[in-house]
């Protein structure tokens, strides 16, 4: 199961964000999208999960967390439509 995680402070680089998730379970993929010219962060990013129920502890217990100054906003992904 994929994530939506909002509300990522520029400080914050795939590695923090991936051992923060991971004490949710085994985390698959963690990605943080940046700007392709500046290589700024956007502030947004994904995390997947291997297991559905792990996806929904991490939202439970990461939604509106404090991390770096700034509160996580941590969702199920919803597929864009192509």
């Amino acid at each position: 199961m994929k994530l939506f995680v909002k509300n990522i402070s520029d400080e914050v680089n795939e590695m923090l964000l991936e051992s923060i998730f991971r004490q949710y379970g085994d985390v698959l993929n963690t990605k943080i999208v940046y700007d392709r010219i500046t290589w700024e962060s956007k502030g947004f990013g994904f995390v997947e999960y291997s297991k559905k129920e792990d996806a929904l502890k991490a939202i439970e217990g990461l939604n509106g967390r404090e991390l770096v100054g700034k509160q996580l906003v941590v969702m199920e992904a919803v597929d864009k439509p192509r």
